[in-house]
């Protein structure tokens, strides 16, 4: 049994969050001068968030994974009473008309983060124990799985966020398939959650709006459009070599939100080809090394965890990306590690703890 965490995923993270830290730092000078008075504002706070991250790391990195599924009942139900408190003020905090965050006196988060987290650790809890051939079963695998994820799909659209509810989505599928799921099963999810996107669409017509700029970068491109019209011109003003680190120029009040949602379009006017291509092989390999980790993991519940994990990390960055790239439609996902913003830092990096701790306990020495 090994005895020591998978140092190169650990070297991997901390290259990425060094990378996040250096395009911040660029991407939002004039933001957060415009926005705070201060140019390196945003750059500022998001060291703090590292800080709390990086201890929550090695806490979690320290205690046992088996420890969390003692208390996975209780964490879940605290995340989705975390989902409703959004809603209700003084607690609730809107943004952009959307009820995203939550403020309990001086400190304010978003709760779906916590919940991304959570529903992993129910997910692998809750299908460890029942067994293959109970996950596979139609009534004792399949309802019960989408009578939970529907539970959190609700209360994620209500705020709306459509991009996180298929994030979610994602990574419990990854999480459910793991575990042994009859593969139709996994493709009655899918159709469902296409009918699903039919009906979002019809309720709030914004979303169809996404979608056709999507299908013509061209339709609407000083409304719907802007962003990836923006980010595109950013992407291909880089070139292979990039301009230089600090010397975009779709950042001073072109590109929206250039320190989260669309830092990767910052990267690649900044980086060129050859630093988005590292950033690409750098999830990659995080890819690697995690699923690795599940492959190697003592037990059923730690190859569950490892799998959600891996999952949360690898599809959220990838969906950023290529939204960003314009291969599909606009979402408003941070890339992991590298975007702005707090709480999902220091989420993440209590995730890769845990994911660190299994590789300690693995079945097989790194």
């Amino acid at each position: 049994m090994s005895k020591s965490i998978d140092r190169p995923l650990l070297i991997a993270i901390l290259i990425l969050l060094c990378i996040g830290l250096l395009m911040i730092a660029s991407a939002g000078v004039l933001y957060g001068r415009v926005r705070f008075g201060d140019a390196y504002y945003f750059f500022k706070q998001q060291l703090i968030g590292l800080g709390v991250g990086l201890i929550l790391l090695y806490i979690f990195g320290r205690v046992h994974y088996l420890t969390w599924r003692r208390f996975v009942v209780p964490i879940f139900f605290v995340a989705l009473g975390l989902l409703v408190l959004v809603f209700i003020p003084p607690f609730g905090t809107t943004v952009y008309g959307a009820a995203r965050w939550v403020a309990i006196g001086p400190i304010s988060f978003q709760p779906s983060e916590v919940m991304k987290l959570s529903i992993i650790l129910y997910l692998a809890s809750w299908l460890s124990s029942r067994g293959k051939t109970r996950v596979a079963d139609f009534f004792e695998g399949l309802v019960p799985f989408l009578i939970i994820l529907s539970s959190v799909g609700f209360l994620i659209i209500k705020q709306p966020d459509t991009g996180t509810l298929a994030l979610i989505f994602f990574i419990a599928i990854s999480i459910f398939f793991a575990s042994g799921a009859n593969i139709s099963h996994i493709l009655y999810l899918f159709l469902a959650a296409l009918a699903s996107l039919v009906v979002l669409i019809k309720i709030a017509p914004y979303r169809l709006q996404r979608f056709l700029v999507y299908v013509n970068p061209d339709h609407d491109p000083q409304g719907f459009g802007y962003q990836i019209t923006q980010a595109l011109l950013a992407i291909g003003a880089g070139g292979i070599f990039g301009a230089g680190l600090g010397q975009s120029r779709q950042k001073f009040n072109y590109l929206p939100e250039p320190v989260t949602d669309s830092i990767f379009a910052v990267l690649g006017e900044e980086l060129g080809l050859i630093g988005t291509t590292i950033v690409v092989l750098l999830f990659l390999f995080v890819a690697y090394r995690g699923l690795r980790i599940a492959r190697q993991a003592p037990d059923e519940f730690g190859k569950l965890v490892a799998v959600g994990i891996v999952s949360w990390i690898v599809f959220q960055a990838f969906i950023n990306m290529s939204a960003i790239s314009g291969l599909i439609p606009l979402t408003g996902i941070p890339l992991p590690f590298i975007s702005y913003g707090g709480t999902s830092l220091a989420v993440l990096l209590a995730s890769v703890g845990i994911l660190l701790n299994i590789s300690k306990h693995s079945t097989l020495k790194v």
